[in-house]
């Protein structure tokens, strides 16, 4: 009978996977369980293997846990963004490592740990969290100064979450502008 994919047109053809001897497959599925485990943490799951998984992360995280820390002190934000700071750091140092590349895009918690400082004592309201959503996406982009200096230049996880870190800060004058110009223009009762 022959090779049946041989008969089919070749756009139709099946990928082929690389196995190795013992029939597993080649790549991510020979990682250690240990691996595996911590860069499913680092992708947030599915959301780091989504296009765009940056902005994505930021809006089915971000967005969730800014409404979250309305119902806590700004001290109490102040030390929850630090811990998804020291996380993300250590996340992206041994995940970058493991992926042999810096800045990864599958691992996104250098875009959640950027977006808490961007609306840190800000109050919540829908307009905010969407000028937040925009400003901070569109800074970590531009990689304003000193971000893209701290992207090039400093190593590792610090390297990598520094400039969200940046563009989260820029993100957060702009925003505790924004709430006190134009209060009810961003949701907020005067």
């Amino acid at each position: 009978m022959g090779d049946v994919t041989n008969a089919l047109p070749p756009s139709t053809h099946v990928a082929r996977v690389d196995r190795a001897d013992n029939g597993a497959p080649v790549g991510a599925a020979r990682r250690p369980f240990h691996q595996r485990t911590l860069l499913t943490l680092g992708s947030l799951g599915p959301l780091g293997h989504l296009p765009a998984s940056g902005s994505v992360t930021v809006a089915l995280v971000g967005v969730p846990l800014f409404w979250l820390m309305q119902f806590v002190s700004t001290a109490l934000h102040a030390a929850i963004a630090a811990g998804v700071i020291a996380a993300a750091i250590a996340l992206h140092q041994w995940g970058d490592h493991v992926l042999g590349m810096k800045d990864s895009r599958t691992l996104v918690w250098d875009e959640v740990a950027g977006f808490l400082i961007a609306v840190l004592g800000v109050p919540f309201s829908w307009q905010l969290a969407a000028a937040a959503f925009v400003l901070e996406r569109g800074l970590d982009i531009a990689k304003f100064p000193p971000a893209n200096w701290i992207e090039r230049r400093i190593p590792g996880g610090w390297g990598v979450v520094g400039d969200d870190v940046v563009a989260g800060l820029y993100t957060c004058g702009l925003l505790h502008l924004l709430v006190h110009r134009a209060p009810h223009v961003m949701g907020l009762g005067a």
